[in-house]
């Protein structure tokens, strides 16, 4: 069940989207509020999951991983749990989503060139049990929204 959030509560999650490792002095300041306040609603919505952890944003290019591609993925229906389970434990997979639709499963995965892609997707995924077939589209270039935070801005 969801955790109703007030008003301040979706400051909160934006402004520790925009800066995760804002500090609780920073942004309760940030929210006009007392840093005890702001204290136990971060560590509420941490407790409720609302919050789920705090990551770096890594520019993937950067970091070697410069080929990216969605992969739909579809499966014998009677697997779906254990190919999910096995596709959470495979490097470069980044993001799963079990959809309805045309496909079972889309995959956002990220590879060092084409070459690790073509690995990933033909020995990996397509070799598993319980995947019929696959598609890979190539991602020629990615766009950020101006800021996830907007989704929380009032």
């Amino acid at each position: 069940m969801a955790t109703p959030l007030d008003g301040i509560d979706q400051r909160i999650l934006a402004e520790l989207t925009r800066d995760g490792r804002m500090s609780i002095r920073t942004l309760a300041e940030a929210l006009h509020i007392s840093r005890a306040n702001a204290y136990a609603r971060v560590q509420r919505l941490r407790e409720t999951n609302v919050i789920k952890g705090f990551r770096a944003d890594v520019d993937h290019v950067a970091a070697g991983m410069g080929t990216s591609a969605y992969v739909t993925v579809n499966l014998r229906q009677a697997e779906w749990r254990v190919v999910g389970e096995r596709l959470r434990t495979l490097p470069g997979v980044v993001h799963i989503a079990l959809v309805g639709g045309d496909f079972d499963v889309i995959l956002l995965v990220r590879a060092k060139d084409n070459t690790d892609l073509r690995r990933l997707v033909l020995d990996e995924i397509q070799g598993m049990p319980g995947v019929v077939n696959t598609r890979t589209l190539l991602v020629f270039e990615e766009f950020e929204p101006p800021t996830a935070a907007a989704m929380w801005a009032q």
